[in-house]
């Protein structure tokens, strides 16, 4: 990887899932790691599993959720001298349900996270990673960012301003030196699905075995989408040929189909 060789990298989530494996796949590469998360204790057994000579790993416990501890973290990578040149916003939250029987704080936590604390992080950092000679951006969003969802409405909608926002930041650092990634896996075996379900008359959240790609995979797409300038990565061939069929369908298709999901 020898656009992220020597990379100093902020991962957001990374206590599990795709952003521990972000670490995993970044540490051989990188002389620096700010790993952020709330689960400290989790970070701390990233930090002992990736350790290696040359490679330098902070740990910042973050609740994302809340505002201040974003303009926080943003205020200690200042104060702290560290100057990151590969931003992972990868944490996120989800939901699964009918959104008149969601809990409201929980949709509020998830609006936060997924829309307010990428956003801060990219707006706070954007000034630092401009200076750097080379830098990137990935943005975690989902293949839900590109259709409306029933039972996931409020979920599909801020990865669908992932989507957004990301292609309008690479577009607007065309030709600095920046690049942006928007990644949008389909389902991932990892702690998110357990979390995004409700725990009382809750529907299984639909996961067919073919559409899922496993974690390592899912970064390695999204690194090889950085290390080649691509603005997005959909992992998974068959994944990604849904996604291309359904983008195909007009409006009045989809919505037929889904009133069945209702």
């Amino acid at each position: 990887m020898q656009f992220l060789d020597r990379c100093t990298a902020l991962i957001t989530g990374a206590s599990s899932g795709l952003g521990a494996e972000f670490a995993r796949q970044l540490a051989p590469h990188a002389s620096a790691l700010v790993l952020v998360a709330r689960r400290l204790e989790n970070l701390e057994a990233l930090r002992d599993e990736i350790a290696r000579p040359g490679l330098t790993v902070h740990l910042q416990k973050v609740d994302l959720s809340c505002p201040p501890e974003v303009e926080r973290l943003l205020c200690w990578v200042q104060e702290s001298g560290i100057e990151i040149d590969l931003l992972v916003n990868n944490a996120g939250l989800g939901d699964h349900g009918r959104f008149e029987n969601s809990d409201w704080e929980r949709v509020r936590q998830m609006l936060d996270v997924n829309i307010g604390a990428l956003t801060q992080l990219t707006f706070g950092l954007l000034p630092m990673l401009r200076r750097r000679p080379k830098s990137a951006i990935v943005n975690v969003a989902s293949v839900a960012g590109f259709l409306p969802m029933p039972k996931m409405a409020v979920y599909a909608a801020t990865k669908a301003y992932v989507c957004s926002f990301s292609e309008a930041l690479r577009a607007e650092l065309r030709g600095s030196g920046g690049r942006v990634v928007s990644l949008c896996p389909g389902p991932v075996p990892t702690e998110f699905g357990a979390v995004a379900e409700r725990k009382v008359n809750a529907d299984p959240l639909p996961a067919p075995e073919i559409m899922k790609v496993s974690a390592r995979k899912v970064v390695r797409s999204a690194l090889r989408a950085v290390e080649r300038d691509r603005a997005r990565a959909i992992p998974g061939w068959f994944v990604a040929m849904v996604m291309l069929l359904t983008a195909a369908m007009p409006m009045w298709v989809l919505r037929l189909a889904m009133r069945k999901q209702v």
